[in-house]
């Protein structure tokens, strides 16, 4: 299957060739954890950028984010057309500020065990982000950033662009990470 962009907070899961015919016969937890081994199988990026391992940027008692909802803000490579790869600690104004629907104080499946949690952090678009600065007045009326739990493909593609709004981005994510650029 081909995703689509999706820009709500609940895109879905692509499932692999193989598993819709074998959908019926598996267990769900089964199902997931092969959709966990082929997302981490997969993954493009799984550095910070701080430079160690990502971080998952949901938490336990909040609701599972990340484009492929496993608590990381990375992709499958080419998969994910917005770029979910910055983790920030959401509040009702991002939805306010960046002019999307308001589901930034919605509840959705938990990170962990069954039912809903708030969203505490959440994997947000590069252009969303980028935005966000923009609307807001500056880096530093936005929510802070989650530094562990952003991705560095988020750093590497703000470097490749020369628009002042994307050239903003980078610095906030540089200055609110305490990233020295040489």
């Amino acid at each position: 299957q081909v995703r689509q962009p999706v820009h709500s907070p609940t895109p879905p899961i692509p499932l692999p060739p193989c598993i819709p015919t074998m959908a019926s016969a598996v267990s769900a937890p089964l199902k997931m954890l092969v959709l966990a081994l082929l997302a981490v199988s997969a993954r493009a990026d799984t550095t910070s950028v701080l430079g160690g391992a990502l971080s998952t940027c949901s938490k336990p008692g909040m609701a599972m984010t990340g484009f492929t909802r496993d608590g990381h803000c990375m992709d499958n490579g080419d998969d994910d057309a917005g770029s979910h790869h910055i983790c920030i600690q959401m509040k009702a104004d991002f939805c306010t500020v960046t002019g999307q629907p308001n589901w930034c104080t919605s509840k959705m499946p938990c990170m962990t065990g069954g039912g809903t949690c708030p969203i505490g952090n959440w994997c947000v678009c590069q252009w969303a982000f980028a935005r966000y600065i923009q609307m807001a007045g500056g880096c530093d009326a936005i929510v802070d950033l989650q530094c562990d739990a952003t991705n560095m493909a988020a750093m590497r593609a703000y470097q490749k662009s020369t628009d002042a709004t994307i050239q903003a981005a980078l610095k906030c994510i540089e200055q609110k990470c305490n990233i020295d650029q040489v």
